[in-house]
């Protein structure tokens, strides 16, 4: 059995917030991701390997076992759903809201409201939940077009600040879901590597406060 340990990171902000917590518990980046062409960073821990990839991409990783570790954003583990992952910490950090949002100024919704969202599952679990059949839309980008323009009633999408929102004449209607980043660990690598994996479980515990 192998004593590396590859830990999944999704890029951008959970990126940027994920590597200084890491630095904490000392196992900090040799290779610049900027000026490598490398797929596979190395650390300062010489069996930890860092992958930064897509942040939908981070649960198949770490679920099929290409990553023993990963860190991904709350909204993509309940799109994702996989019986094959722990969700040990809540890192709070990359924290927004999965909100639905419409038209400020809006004709009554008739017959099944129309909703665009790239989060299906989680728009068809909230619905469900409230006895509300509904039209899901699928996009990938540029919800508040959708009431703007016409395409649905509604939209489900992560909110920040909530500026987007407004300067496109919408506001939130409900709230869904807090979000933030956890941390993730395939299921048979917590057995089969549980003490090389459980130390960095409990570092990471220690620093932000969560000990579930």
């Amino acid at each position: 059995m192998s004593d590396e340990i590859t830990i999944a990171v999704a890029k951008g902000r959970i990126y940027k917030e994920a590597i200084p917590l890491l630095a904490r518990i000392g196992i900090v980046l040799k290779d610049d991701p900027e000026a490598s062409r490398k797929l596979m960073l190395d650390t300062s821990w010489a069996n930890v390997k860092i992958l930064v990839i897509r942040t939908t991409d981070v649960p198949t990783y770490v679920a099929r076992g290409a990553a023993e570790l990963g860190i991904a954003g709350k909204d993509v583990l309940l799109e994702y759903a996989d019986d094959n992952l722990y969700e040990p910490i809540d890192l709070g950090i990359a924290q927004c809201r999965m909100m639905l949002a419409g038209l400020k100024v809006a004709a009554p919704v008739v017959d099944r409201p129309r909703v665009v969202t790239k989060y299906t599952n989680i728009t068809k679990n909230y619905f469900a939940g409230r006895g509300q059949q509904v039209e899901i839309i699928k996009l990938y980008g540029s919800m508040e077009l959708g009431p703007v323009l016409g395409l649905s009633d509604w939209l489900v999408d992560l909110v920040d600040t909530g500026n987007t929102l407004a300067a496109n004449g919408l506001v939130t209607l409900d709230h869904i879901a807090d979000i933030s980043s956890r941390l993730i660990v395939n299921k048979a690598a917590m057995k089969m590597k549980n003490a090389l994996i459980k130390p960095i479980i409990g570092q990471l515990a220690d620093i932000v406060g969560d000990g579930s």
